[in-house]
């Protein structure tokens, strides 16, 4: 018995030693965290499992209630995919005023929901600021003007925060959510984002091909970091949080050593989600301000002609009568943007087998946006 005990102690400190040698010791820094703190897999209510850096908002403005405030019966369809996919939250906008709200699972207005990749998007709307501002000369700049390293590299010295955006980086990075082994998983938890985007490879030429790929975003919050010369966080609530009157102040999760998750995870509540969508639809004007260059917004809204149903990490559908856009994050977090209805709609949710068409959009989008704009 003795003998057992001691085979399977030593077993056991061998497969741990391996798995930190082998580059996965954030699987154990995972298993802890979510032990003591909630679900083991990632969560819309996972603010407080990381470290993260405020949002701060200034003279917060509520959403005027539209007349028709919560009149609105839900389909049994519309009622049933959202029990479905444990909605935990679902607001509507029409003509700039609130529409519809409702919150699940313990959740009101004032809760915080994990934005995933819908922090994509916002990225990309603080290029736009950064254009604006004259860090970057446009969407086109070489990301090697920033970030050195690239400059000899074969494919690198191409790359350009275009590149980034619409996710045609040439990058050797496959995006998996399945197993705990992932480079999604360790990107999720690792301690040093940039060493790890840093350390990827480049498998072909930018530019040449669509490949969805969360360490696109990051390397666009590295370099985007550089070239403003403060921290994202700031730079969001400097152009975006206060300027909106946004309701609450909101959290960015950040890695040990103090960099943003640009790929994910902006707290904010869905009305301030709301009215990230309504800025876009708007083309970046805000009561008059206009805190976003137009041709830059309509640009960002673009198809690339490498995907169609892709923009500036914004998701598009021109193929049917009703046209939309959407950010989109993982487990069912949507921003959908409707122009021919101005309608904005805001669902964050916590399900991660949605149906998909084939250009992997959510065909729940789809049902939001035609229940709601009919």
């Amino acid at each position: 018995m003795k003998k057992t005990l001691t085979a399977i102690i030593a077993g056991t400190s061998a497969i741990v030693a391996g798995i930190y040698l082998s580059g996965y010791g954030f699987i154990f820094k995972a298993f802890a965290m979510n032990v003591k703190k909630g679900p083991i897999t990632p969560s819309s209510d996972d603010a407080e499992k990381f470290p993260s850096r405020s949002i701060p908002n200034l003279h917060p403005e509520l959403w005027q209630k539209d007349t028709d405030y919560n009149t609105l019966v839900l389909s049994e369809r519309l009622v049933g995919e959202l029990k479905k996919t444990r909605a935990s939250s679902l607001i509507v906008i029409r003509n700039n005023k609130l529409l519809y709200e409702n919150y699940w699972k313990d959740h009101d207005a004032s809760s915080l929901m994990n934005s995933f990749s819908m922090a994509k998007g916002i990225l990309s709307i603080l290029v736009g600021c950064a254009i604006d501002d004259g860090y970057l000369e446009s969407e086109n700049q070489l990301v090697s003007s920033v970030l050195p390293q690239y400059k000899n590299n074969r494919y690198g010295k191409h790359l350009t925060f275009a590149h980034l955006m619409t996710m045609q980086t040439g990058l050797d990075w496959k995006e998996e959510y399945h197993h705990p082994f992932s480079e999604n998983s360790k990107q999720y938890f690792v301690e040093d984002l940039a060493q790890q985007a840093f350390e990827v490879e480049f498998k072909e030429m930018p530019g040449c091909n669509y490949e969805y790929q969360s360490v696109a975003a990051q390397l666009l919050g590295l370099a985007l970091r550089k070239v403003i010369r403060k921290d994202l966080t700031t730079y969001l609530s400097e152009k975006i949080w206060k300027p909106l009157g946004m309701e609450r102040p909101a959290q960015w999760s950040i890695d040990e050593k103090g960099v943003e998750k640009a790929f994910c995870c902006i707290h904010a509540t869905p009305r301030d989600f709301a009215k990230i969508g309504q800025l876009i639809m708007q083309n970046g004007n805000w009561k008059g301000m206009q805190l976003i260059n137009e041709d830059y917004c309509q640009r960002m809204l673009t198809p690339t002609k490498a995907n169609d149903a892709f923009c500036f990490t914004v998701w598009a559908d021109d193929e049917h009568q009703l046209k939309y856009r959407f950010f989109y994050g993982f487990l069912g977090q949507f921003i959908i943007m409707i122009p021919e209805k101005q309608m904005v709609i805001v669902k964050t949710g916590f399900y991660n087998r949605l149906d998909v068409d084939e250009k992997k959009r959510p065909l729940q989008v789809k049902l939001f946006a035609e229940e709601f704009a009919g």
